[in-house]
């Protein structure tokens, strides 16, 4: 049986390209000089085939003649109804021979090829950032022009992305679609899940260049990178307060506006901040976490060991400029100040007594309550002062040593 080939006697001199008809070599030839003789007379597009133009056209009528008979999506080109199609058919024609990825369009194949290359040809023309797809560079170009698209229908929000005009929307719905396997935590952005997950695994992919630390995330890494440089960049507005993390600064401004957002259930006590809150919080549970190692004391509050564990070393650090006077705690070294200040900012509201410290005004106070809480175990004497009582009960054991309070 004979074969017949067709006959190709139009060939190209630049390629070797070859056709059976002249005016099909002719548009070929327009690959190679770039000529476009067909253009648009809305909006000045040109292209080399006349099958291009009317195709392009489609953008301005809006035109859309191919469609799809399972679904009724349509399109401007039937290039665009045969990709479609293979969401349905779950066809993937075109496949990487790296790492057997496939796709059903050869753009995505190509974008993906770029992963094995590395090839990142979109570049911008302000910083030179470059990457491997061009809608990643119209998204980075808003970083430059400051435009942000995509609003928010509810509060007024804009980005410049509509991923994160996604995850903003999640604040008004409450919606939290990434949840953690094993304990069950969510959330609205896939990196925090992330972040999460940390605290299971353990992980701290972020270190420390100069002393080492680790860390699960890059702001704590920012954070701390700021005790090495000294740089506080959060400043107050009322005084020269500035501080290395905005926590600190909103903590500080309460000082200001006296809010005190935090309040016990029990009995009313509001603080500024959380941690004091949970301090304040042990004076009814009775709850003493912190403990001597020397001798067993404890507190409930780890300023207050501190303290306590100078009375094992001797340490004082807080000391008088005028007499060498020198305290364990800084509490006594401001009541030492007034020996030389004479200061006296206790005072009595019934009869306009004067004292340096809130100790001597309580018993003060005693003198018109008539109020008498140190008492005998013996007999039923009862004084407003604790060194009276002592004194008192050398009446019934005899000792008159004098006794140290």
């Amino acid at each position: 049986m004979k074969v017949y080939r067709e006959e190709m006697p139009h060939s190209c001199e630049v390629c070797g390209y070859s056709c059976n008809k002249k005016s099909t070599l002719v548009t070929h030839i327009r690959t190679h000089t770039g000529e476009k003789p067909y253009s648009c007379k809305v909006c000045g597009y040109s292209s080399s085939t006349t099958s291009y133009l009317v195709t392009h056209m489609r953008t301005h009528t809006g035109e859309k003649p191919y469609s799809c008979k399972v679904c009724g999506f349509s399109c401007s080109t039937k290039s665009y109804l045969v990709t479609h199609i293979r969401t349905h058919t779950g066809e993937k024609p075109h496949s990487c021979e790296v790492c057997g990825y496939s796709s059903h369009r050869k753009d995505r194949l190509v974008r993906h090829m770029r992963t094995h290359t590395g090839e990142k040809p979109h570049s911008c023309e302000v910083c030179g950032y470059s990457c491997s797809v061009k809608s990643l560079l119209v998204t980075h170009m808003r970083t430059h022009t400051g435009e942000k698209p995509h609003f928010c229908q509810v509060c007024g929000y804009s980005c410049s992305t509509k991923s994160y005009l996604v995850t903003h929307m999640r604040t008004h719905t409450g919606e939290k679609p990434h949840s953690c396997k094993v304990c069950g935590y969510s959330c609205s952005r896939k990196s925090s899940l992330y972040t999460h997950m940390r605290t299971h695994t353990g992980e701290k992919t972020n270190s420390c260049e100069v002393c080492g630390y680790s860390c699960s995330t890059k702001s704590v890494l920012l954070t701390h990178t700021r005790t090495h440089t000294g740089e506080k960049p959060h400043t107050c507005e009322v005084c020269e307060y500035a501080s290395s993390q905005k926590s600190n600064l909103e903590r500080h401004m309460r000082t200001h506006t006296g809010e005190k957002p935090y309040s016990c259930k029990v009995c009313g006590h509001s603080c500024s901040t959380k941690a004091h809150l949970v301090t304040h919080m042990r004076t009814h549970t009775g709850e003493k976490p912190y403990s001597c190692k020397v001798c067993g004391h404890s507190c409930s509050t780890k300023a207050h060991l501190v303290t306590h564990m100078r009375t094992h070393s001797g340490e004082k650090p807080h000391s008088c400029e005028v007499c060498g006077y020198s305290s364990p705690t800084k509490s006594h070294l401001v009541r030492h100040m007034r020996t030389h200040t004479g200061e006296k900012p206790h005072s009595c509201e019934v009869c306009g007594y004067f004292c340096s410290q809130k100790s001597n005004l309580v018993k003060h106070m005693r003198t018109h309550t008539g109020e008498k809480p140190h008492t005998c175990e013996v007999c039923e004497y009862s004084c407003s002062e604790k060194y009276v009582l002592v004194r008192h009960m050398r009446t019934h054991t005899g000792d008159h040593k004098k006794t140290q309070l």
